[in-house]
């Protein structure tokens, strides 16, 4: 299935507009919390095209958040989930300089700390303090059972496919918005879907043998209409979802 990428668009504004993280430019740190706490905070340096890549494991389900005090304004991060090959969940010269929001996969995520392109290559300088915190409980793991053999991913993605997908929220007409989307495939009819509305919330859509359920035990009615699924979300968020999304093909 040819899916519109809109995310991964939004993801190449990266490489237009930051350094180019060059491998050697790279410095990687473990990064952990304390015994019996959930967040932790550190304080870095950079110059010219010096990336910092801090390490940490989390679970799918788990929800992360992030802030970046900085020296420069040229200073931001990106949020890499486990697998990516440079492509964010978060990218921070679009987002800006904080992010909260569910993990998609159990693993070791990435955040990377840089000055955008222009900074690096006139060597300016950056002081800055990383706060990073993890909350809640792993997610259960739903039995989507295994995607079939030729459902690949998107590269550097945990994702089967990834796009937009109409939505509305409030009283706004029904899909006068587009939300972009990455969906993760088990068997036929079964799939996990990540929608982000403008605004920053992110949702959990769980499709399981003709059922639809959400995350953090959220409200859902979900009915089909031929190959559309409308699913309304806690009487606000509005999603018409085509069930090529949820099934491929």
């Amino acid at each position: 299935m040819r899916v519109s990428c809109h995310l991964v668009l939004a993801y190449l504004l990266l490489a237009a507009g930051s350094s180019a993280f060059a491998a050697d430019s790279i410095e990687s740190r473990p990064l952990q919390f304390a015994k019996g706490t959930s967040s932790a905070t550190v304080k870095g340096s950079l110059k010219g095209d010096k990336i910092v890549d801090y390490k940490l494991r989390a679970k799918a389900g788990q929800t992360m958040s992030v802030t970046l005090k900085t020296s420069n304004a040229s200073n931001y991060f990106n949020v890499l989930p486990p697998g990516s090959n440079d492509v964010g969940i978060f990218v921070g010269s679009t987002g800006g300089d904080a992010w909260t929001g569910p993990l998609p996969a159990d693993g070791e995520y990435t955040i990377r700390v840089y000055l955008m392109r222009n900074a690096a290559r006139r060597h300016e300088a950056a002081n800055f303090t990383l706060t990073v915190s993890i909350a809640g409980r792993a997610a259960a793991s739903p039995a989507l059972g295994a995607a079939p053999p030729g459902d690949a991913k998107v590269k550097g993605t945990p994702y089967h496919a990834t796009g937009q997908v109409p939505c509305s929220m409030g009283g706004a007409a029904e899909g006068s918005m587009q939300c972009d989307f990455g969906v993760i495939r088990g068997k036929p009819g079964n799939a996990e879907l990540h929608v982000t509305p403008p605004g920053g919330l992110r949702r959990i859509l769980t499709f399981i043998g003709g059922s639809v359920r959400s995350d953090a035990d959220s409200k859902v009615k979900a009915s089909k209409n031929g190959d559309i699924w409308s699913i309304e979300v806690n009487d606000y968020e509005h999603y018409r979802i085509p069930e090529a999304v949820v099934a491929g093909g």
